[in-house]
């Protein structure tokens, strides 16, 4: 049974020139029929997939706190309309630009039980910022993060982004040395990954995105990797860093490949051994909410085979890796028994390692960490 939900708020006040994510601009969106839309979902998924208490719920984007201050509330009370959990153990996660958010809006969050921020901050360099289409700029992330401090919350994790147009191997050392400062729990480090439908996507098919090469990049996640580590912030999956007893319970849902709600215009769901896409333009999710009570737009039975493919690719990106005995009960099988060749692959090539009781990526592996994955699917 699913113990984690993710809701899916689709505004935003400005496209990110990088962003593929599902989502428009926040003016002239019919975002109340929106909201009142996902309360009808909800109540029909739990019709339908009753939910026992919810460990982790997670509110992404777009840029869910771009919602006016009577819509957010609207929003939190239709949670707690049909999902149920402890606001004394639940991690209830919601991400937000730093330049959005008020001590009116955090205050509301508070006092609605959220107890971790996430906070989309990219890189502190403002050329950088202006670069990749983001609107706040650094002074912002350093005064909202006080305030959230100020307005009590404990659990705050930030996104930096790697291999940006132009970016340097300095900048990116002094991006996470501000990033060391701000005394936060978490911090998420990606590669900067060009989508298509995107404004860097077309600028790079022209070519007018200089790109830092790959040794550079590489460079950058080796970086990371050493400053985390050296400032207490252990990696526990490939682009995430926490201190300790502040890893994202959420994501480790996905990456246990566990199951989990998802609510809103373009969320995946895996219920009942079921992954479902909702459709994405915010006209015909409300449309389908209203004419059948759900927004689905495919549904795919998750085969045997499937799921042990997931529970690997998954489970590698862990840094502690996959587990031998879990994957065994899970499936009645050995690791050894169903992907034994694979595993020998990626060992001889020196990018998977084995101890007693998990199968997990060797540092080199980490920087190839695709390439590895491939080597589970499509074999069995």
């Amino acid at each position: 049974m699913a113990k984690s939900a993710y809701f899916h708020i689709p505004f935003c006040a400005q496209i990110c020139y990088y962003c593929d994510f599902n989502k428009v601009f926040f003016h002239g969106q019919p975002v109340d029929e929106y909201l009142q839309a996902m309360e009808s979902e909800m109540k029909r998924t739990i019709e339908a997939f009753p939910a026992d208490r919810l460990d982790t719920l997670f509110v992404g984007g777009g840029t869910p706190t771009v919602l006016e201050m009577k819509q957010l509330d609207f929003f939190l009370q239709s949670i707690y309309k049909h999902f149920r959990f402890s606001v004394h153990e639940v991690e209830f996660t919601f991400e937000a630009n730093p330049n959005e958010l008020s001590k009116e809006k955090l205050q509301l969050l508070k006092e609605a039980g959220v107890n971790r921020l996430s906070f989309g901050v990219q890189t502190f360099d403002d050329s950088l910022l202006k670069a990749i289409g983001r609107t706040h700029r650094y002074e912002d992330v350093i005064q909202t993060i006080a305030l959230a401090k100020e307005v009590g919350f404990e659990n705050i994790s930030i996104d930096l982004m790697y291999g940006l147009p132009q970016q340097t191997l300095a900048q990116f050392q002094a991006d996470l040395e501000i990033a060391f400062s701000l005394d936060i729990q978490h911090i998420s480090a990606y590669s900067l990954i060009i989508e298509p439908k995107t404004v860097f996507y077309n600028l790079m098919r022209k070519g007018k995105l200089l790109l830092p090469s790959e040794e550079e990049e590489a460079q950058m996640y080796e970086e990371a990797m050493r400053q985390m580590e050296m400032h207490g912030y252990h990696q526990y999956e490939i682009s995430n860093y926490a201190r300790p007893g502040f890893q994202s319970r959420h994501n480790l849902t996905y990456w246990n490949n566990e199951e989990y709600y998802g609510i809103g215009a373009g969320a995946h769901s895996y219920l009942n051994g079921v992954r479902r896409a909702n459709v994405r333009p915010i006209k015909k999710y409300i449309e389908k909410v209203q004419e059948t009570g759900f927004p689905y737009l495919e549904a795919h039975h998750v085969t045997m085979a499937e799921q042990m493919e997931e529970e690997m690719f998954l489970g590698l990106r862990k840094t502690e890796g996959v587990s031998k005995r879990r994957f065994l009960e899970k499936f009645g099988l050995s690791i050894h028994d169903v992907f034994g060749r694979a595993v020998a692959m990626e060992k001889q090539k020196g990018l998977l390692e084995e101890t007693q009781t998990h199968i997990r990526l060797t540092h080199r592996g980490k920087l190839l960490g695709n390439e590895v994955f491939q080597a589970f699917i499509g074999g069995i």
